[in-house]
């Protein structure tokens, strides 16, 4: 049974620094779509950030890059989201998405559906 959950979420001001962690267990195989998503309050659920397992290969939304960097720690199959420069807008849910398939799917991996399985969700507030 696949579980995932993310944990790190909280409240920060603006310029300031917050790391997301997602554990995904039960699910190991290489080649697979890891996210971040997220949900503002009255928005749709957009993708962050993604990378695909076993092969390190990144991939960010416009609004996000050179802020945010997501990476993966195999040993404790976590996946972590450094968030930087933090602005009011980065306030929102985030998710943690995890079973997309890279190869065998043309889905981009920032479709909602492109996923099997899915966090509660954590809360980042950005506000002075």
């Amino acid at each position: 049974q696949v579980q995932v959950v993310e944990s790190g979420g909280g409240s920060v001001q603006p310029g300031g620094s917050l790391t997301l962690s997602c554990e995904v267990s039960g699910h190991r195989d290489s080649g697979y779509w890891q996210s971040w998503f997220r949900q503002a309050p009255g928005k749709e659920r957009e993708g962050v950030a993604g990378i695909v397992t076993g092969t390190g290969y990144t991939a960010y939304a416009d609004s996000v890059k050179d802020r945010f960097t997501i990476s993966k720690d195999y040993s404790e199959n976590t996946m972590y989201l450094r968030m930087n420069s933090l602005k009011a807008e980065d306030t929102a849910t985030y998710y943690c998405a995890a079973g997309g398939p890279a190869r065998t799917s043309l889905i981009p991996w920032y479709a909602q559906d492109k996923y099997k399985y899915w966090g509660q969700g954590t809360q980042v507030t950005v506000s002075s």
